[in-house]
């Protein structure tokens, strides 16, 4: 089974044009902008990428975009993962058998959503997943937040034991004991990620061999290289650059996660124009400018006036 990556995976944000469809001008731009900063992985049709509002067909010529896209670089090629968790097992397999013939080097498989299965449903989704795509590795995602269940320590590492496609998880619970609890029992193939961009310095300090982070998206060269820093036990460099994060990757979520980062793309002129899909509306202005204040100090962006192009 190949390794999945160990470092920075970001979770792309996608750009949309005036009309709704995706921008893949931008997208291309974003990319890049992750190459040059040497991101471990490209992580798309997440969270972050709005998916939840994408067609099967819209995620599928994401990916392949992507994966062509990673496929130009010669040298340190960055891993491509793709996001094909839905709450529907079913559609889950589908996708996942679609991604793994695009040529991803692996998938992230949010929990079923809203309709709350139990341990057992949760171990059966996954479980079946798994099965369908035996050679594809598997990257459970617990964000019970947004999912409104807890993927338990216990379920997890069954899952790991049992199936040896299941390689990670992306623990974005916020609970430092249960991600302790499943570095310390998990077999020596699984990783964990902080799906928590503020906690992944703490997380690595205790096992963890990276992240699959939103702050990235802007910094990619910066987050990274704390990343590396605290894998290669450079702790002083590490803390040094999450201190000078910390506070864009606090903002990065003064409003639901991707309103404020796509915002800040745009004024970035990484997006050529900033849309979102509703039910999620631009930034408030008193927001955009604190946003903004932060992204100057990071040296990030120059301009006075905010250079977004934002449709109501």
């Amino acid at each position: 089974m190949k390794r999945l990556f160990e470092g920075t995976g970001t979770a792309l944000a996608t750009p949309f044009k005036e009309d709704g469809r995706i921008d893949f001008d931008s997208f291309e731009r974003l990319v890049q902008y992750q190459i040059d900063g040497g991101i471990e992985a490209l992580v798309v049709c997440g969270s972050t990428g709005e998916s939840a509002t994408m067609t099967f067909d819209e995620k599928v010529e994401l990916i392949s975009r992507t994966v062509e896209l990673a496929s130009r670089v010669s040298t340190n090629r960055p891993q491509v993962i793709a996001g094909t968790g839905s709450n529907v097992t079913s559609e889950t397999i589908h996708l996942t058998v679609e991604a793994a013939g695009l040529g991803v080097d692996g998938v992230l498989l949010v929990s079923p959503y809203y309709n709350k299965p139990s341990q057992r449903g949760i171990y059966a989704h996954y479980a079946a997943v798994a099965e369908a795509v035996p050679n594809l590795p598997l990257i459970l995602y617990n964000v019970p937040g947004r999912t409104g269940s807890n993927i338990t320590a216990a379920t997890t590492l069954k899952l790991a034991r049992e199936f040896p496609n299941i390689v990670a998880i992306k623990e974005a619970s916020a609970d430092l004991e249960q991600c302790c609890e499943i570095m310390l029992h998990a077999p020596d193939h699984f990783l964990l990620y902080s799906g928590e961009d503020s906690l992944t310095l703490p997380l690595i300090a205790m096992g963890a061999r990276g992240v699959i982070a939103v702050v990235s998206n802007e910094v990619p060269h910066e987050f990274g290289e704390m990343v590396r820093a605290g894998l290669s036990g450079h702790i002083a460099k590490a803390r040094e650059l999450h201190m000078r994060l910390f506070n864009l990757m606090r903002l990065n979520f003064i409003e639901s996660n991707p309103v404020p980062v796509k915002a800040a793309l745009g004024m970035m002129d990484i997006f050529t124009q900033v849309e979102y899909r509703e039910p999620l509306v631009p930034l408030s202005e008193e927001n955009e400018d604190v946003l903004r204040d932060e992204l100057r100090r990071l040296g990030l962006v120059q301009d006075v006036e905010s250079p977004m192009e934002v449709s109501n």
